[in-house]
């Protein structure tokens, strides 16, 4: 993750995200980085808009938590949906995906 910080960072201040630059500012920060974290991550980003990244990551809608304390949805969640989502986290993602 701290990876993906440094390359929003570098963006930021207009650098070119390369491994080497972003290993430079995890080292600055007292990090130490996973150099095949850091090629995945930068394949990643090439010839992607991070701007359109950020942009459509901001716009995606937030699940708001109940607001009632007794809310049937906060204390119960159906095993099936539990069994599923374990089912999806094995898999093995790709890309950018697969920092995370």
């Amino acid at each position: 993750m701290e990876s993906i910080y440094a390359a929003l960072l570098l963006h930021k201040a207009s650098k070119s995200i390369t491994e080497a630059a972003i290993e430079k500012v995890l080292k600055a920060a007292g990090v130490e980085a996973d150099k095949s974290q850091l090629t995945k991550l930068v394949a990643g980003l090439k010839d992607k808009n991070i701007d359109e990244i950020i942009a459509s990551a901001a716009a995606a809608p937030v699940m708001a938590a109940p607001v009632a304390a007794g809310a049937p949805a906060a204390t119960e969640a159906p095993a099936k949906a539990k069994k599923e989502e374990e089912e999806e986290e094995e898999e093995e993602p790709t890309g950018i995906g697969s920092l995370f």
